[in-house]
């Protein structure tokens, strides 16, 4: 059985694959930052919803790089695991 890193070197060889691919790049950036924010925080997702005042799920769905959470939503769970949000651009 092939490992994931393979099937996706072997996908992302598709011109129409790697585009989407590439598309998505910003929103799995943000998740990867709110995840690791968290866990230098030593929190769990409930007790981070509990400090933003929301729910266990909502802080998933900002986890899961579906979607781009809005500005206060990024605020808010800043605020909750000790952090200060910045915004750049390269």
């Amino acid at each position: 059985m092939k490992s994931f890193e393979a099937y996706k070197k072997k996908a992302l060889r598709k011109p129409a694959i790697r585009a989407e691919y590439e598309k998505l790049a910003p929103e799995f950036a943000v998740a990867r930052t709110l995840i690791a924010a968290r866990m230098a925080a030593k929190m769990t997702q409930g007790e981070v919803a509990k400090r933003m005042g929301t729910s266990q799920s909502a802080v998933a769905r900002m986890e899961s790089g579906r979607a781009l959470p809005s500005t206060s939503s990024l605020m808010k769970y800043a605020e909750a695991v000790g952090r200060r949000l910045t915004i750049g651009m390269n």
